[in-house]
């Protein structure tokens, strides 16, 4: 992947799209360059509409219809409706995402919503209540009551129910038929072929193995993940200390596809990410099931994707405070 940054000389905001790229890759490879624009006709030439913009292999993710190019200052609109100097994180996490998705030609669109991400928007208790969930998670291997959720909802006027409804609706989580969490992404509250055991003893189950692979950079602790090959039922695991994962056996990898319909990632993308011994165990898989589109991959970009999808979910600021 080849990040682009385009800025005129001096520009003020030229070291936080710096900052903020550095913060977003999150593990990505990517190999990044910055021209220094000086004319109209120069940005018109490179699709620069204004200082900075970024084009992820030469596309700008953040193009408004009809901007012309500019080498004035850029200003970029927020989830909360306020204007930037910069994209924020979260945004170019999304872009990036969406970029490996297309690069590695991967069935993603699902796992990531189309390159919306996994994280929620501020407004409406949305980004509260989803990171209240999964610290709830986190600390007990469990989802919340919906109950347990109402004071997260009701400092935004808002009930739970509602919330979660919301949630749901977008693919930030799923409800069972009572309207209670039965998932929200990358944990299930329901038995899955992924478990991981948290340094503290904590036992969750994860949707799926891209899932599991963000769970230790998310809560940014140790771990283990354990799976089984769907073809040979071999036990793999896979072992986080300190950011760097060990996998038994050496020659596991995982697959990523989607089956071949819309829908909610639960039920057309996480059947179809799971862990195998090896590339002939998930090219059987793949023959096995015709209504499923992807390929393996190995274990480094297995690993940088969990990380970027779901790494960020809980380092993001809270409501009420800035976002960068």
């Amino acid at each position: 992947m080849r990040i682009t940054v385009l800025t005129v000389p001096d520009c003020p905001n030229a070291p936080v799209v710096g900052d903020r790229l550095d913060a977003a890759l999150g593990g990505l490879e990517a190999v990044i360059e910055w021209i220094e624009v000086t004319d109209d006709a120069q940005a018109a030439r490179l699709g620069m509409t204004g200082s900075p913009t970024v084009l992820v292999d030469g596309v700008d993710p953040f193009a408004t219809a009809d901007a012309p190019a500019s080498v004035s200052c850029r200003l970029y609109r927020r989830p909360d409706g306020a204007t930037d100097g910069a994209p924020s994180v979260a945004d170019l996490r999304n872009a990036l995402i969406s970029a490996v998705a297309t690069e590695d030609g991967l069935a993603l669109d699902a796992v990531g919503r189309a390159g919306r991400g996994r994280l929620t928007p501020v407004t409406g208790g949305l980004r509260g209540m989803q990171q209240a969930i999964l610290r709830h998670f986190a600390a007990t291997g469990q989802a919340p009551a919906t109950p347990d959720l109402a004071a997260v909802a009701a400092a935004h006027g808002r009930t739970a129910p509602e919330v979660l409804a919301e949630l749901a609706v977008e693919d930030f989580l799923t409800l069972d038929d009572e309207g209670h969490v039965r998932a929200a992404y990358p944990f299930s509250a329901v038995p899955t072929h992924h478990r991981v055991r948290l340094t503290d003893g904590t036992q969750i189950w994860s949707m799926c193995a891209i899932d599991a692979l963000g769970i230790p950079d998310m809560l940014d602790t140790d771990a283990v993940i354990t799976s089984a090959d769907p073809i040979s039922g071999e036990t793999i695991s896979i072992t986080s200390t300190d950011g760097h994962m060990t996998w038994q056996p050496a020659t596991a990898v995982v697959y990523v596809g989607r089956r071949c319909c819309t829908g909610p990632a639960a039920d057309v993308a996480c059947s179809a990410l799971n862990f195998f011994t090896s590339r002939r165990h998930a090219r059987t898989w793949a023959e096995q099931h015709p209504d499923h589109t992807g390929r393996a991959v190995d274990q480094a970009r297995a690993e940088a994707l969990g990380r970027a999808i779901f790494g960020h979910l809980l380092t993001q600021p809270r409501p009420g405070r800035e976002e960068t």
